[in-house]
């Protein structure tokens, strides 16, 4: 059983592989995996889908919501090759996207 929780801003900085949810912009509400931190206040993100990892969006991380979730399969990639697949994002995004809703059925995310 995996629970998901939401990285307060008070948490560390955004790492590669983690799944983000963006809050502003053309693609509000759409997921996507950070590939690159800029410096701290920038990070580059992409789905693998619209996003490709070769054009990713610079995003402020005042603008996404960060979980607290890293996809093995992408930080690895990019820690061994210095690059991920687009197949790779994709996979990445809708695993996560499927187990939050597995999850959000079972009842576990309520608060209280």
């Amino acid at each position: 059983m995996k629970v998901i929780f939401l990285a307060s801003e008070s948490d560390s900085a955004p790492n590669i592989g983690q799944l983000v949810k963006n809050l502003k912009g053309r693609e509000t509400d759409q997921y996507s995996v950070i590939i690159g931190v800029i410096d701290e206040r920038f990070v580059l993100i992409a789905d693998g889908d619209k996003r490709k990892y070769d054009s990713p969006k610079k995003k402020n991380i005042n603008h996404l919501e960060l979980f607290n979730y890293i996809s093995p399969e992408v930080e690895n990639s990019i820690k061994e090759t210095g690059r991920v697949t687009n197949g790779k994002l994709r996979f990445a995004v809708s695993k996560f996207v499927n187990e939050q809703l597995l999850e959000w059925k079972k009842g576990e995310h309520i608060d209280g």
